[in-house]
């Protein structure tokens, strides 16, 4: 199969890697010192699931290098989407199948005006990785899972071909009949632990252990949910509750990538995660107090440091 990584970051870098491992020929579009690193040393995925050193990369900052492939694989920065897809225009022939595994839940709709959306399904990533250093990725703990599927529901081909590839590369994969749900399910959960990790500037199990804070982080999820609810996504009443079992098991010093984006000074995702649900909740006259607090609280770190 041939695959275009848009954005070879921790995900990107570490999905098509194991793809790469496994035969495929896979394209990073990458930039920079970054791009530079791999083209010269390769890629080095540092994990205990699957470490790989990629002695020779295909990596290219021009998309259309690639010609014409089967897969594009989203994995910039929800701010980059527009770009990026426009970018893989050059690459994208009749058969090509292109799938986010961004944050949000806006991904799908924001490339199909681009791209298309016959040729768009929609996908979940759960993986804790980035760059450590130009041309080297770290991968933590032991989650590497992909989800996707079809925009409007169901299974098709061109799903389970995909899904048959990275099974085959040994990654954790389901191709998902509900993939809204799906992608909500993960927004929920990454709203709170966005939101809270990065306002209060402690990892998960600190938050969690804390009576007032762990109230915090639920009321977070529980207006993410109600808001997915009146949208018409198929999220059970109590989802936010049950999730909260999920959070209790996660690594005690497990923070989020907004976490990390704002200590680095970065641009954050805040506006397509807590900012999605007050901006939706809005249109569907949901209250969202505990969200807008937390827009309102890091609005001054959104844009970097060239904000504060």
């Amino acid at each position: 199969m041939k695959i275009l990584i848009m954005g070879a970051g921790g995900l990107g870098a570490y999905f098509g890697a194991r793809l790469a491992t496994a035969g495929h020929d896979v394209t990073f579009v990458a930039r920079g010192r970054h791009l530079d690193a791999l083209r010269r040393d390769g890629l080095r995925v540092h994990s205990d699931v699957a470490p790989a050193h990629i002695q020779t990369v295909n990596a290219t900052n021009r998309p259309e290098d690639a010609g014409t492939v089967d897969v594009v694989l989203i994995g910039v920065k929800l701010w980059d989407t527009e770009e990026a897809a426009r970018a893989a225009l050059p690459v994208i022939g009749d058969r090509t199948t292109v799938v986010s595994f961004q944050n949000g839940v806006d991904a799908a709709d924001r490339l199909s005006a681009i791209v298309g959306r016959e040729h768009v399904i929609g996908g979940v990533g759960y993986i804790a990785a980035a760059i450590e250093q130009p041309g080297v990725i770290r991968h933590t703990g032991t989650m590497q899972r992909l989800i996707f599927g079809e925009i409007d529901g169901g299974l098709s081909p061109r799903v389970e071909a995909f899904a048959h590839a990275c099974a085959g590369a040994g990654i954790d994969v389901e191709a998902s009949p509900d993939i809204r749900r799906a992608i909500w399910e993960k927004f929920v959960f990454l709203v709170g632990l966005s939101a809270t990790t990065s306002l209060l500037r402690s990892p998960i199990g600190a938050i969690r252990a804390n009576e007032r804070t762990r109230a915090l982080l639920l009321e977070i999820m529980r207006e993410a949910v109600e808001v997915g609810r009146a949208g018409g996504v198929a999220l059970p009443p109590t989802f936010a509750d049950d999730r909260m079992a999920f959070v209790d098991g996660l690594p005690a010093d497990m923070v989020s990538s907004t976490y990390v984006d704002l200590q680095r000074g970065n641009r954050l995702e805040l506006p397509w995660l807590s900012g999605a649900v007050v901006r939706l909740g809005g249109r569907l006259g949901i209250p969202t107090p505990a969200n807008r607090f937390v827009t309102d609280a890091l609005a001054l770190h959104v844009d970097g440091r060239t904000s504060a």
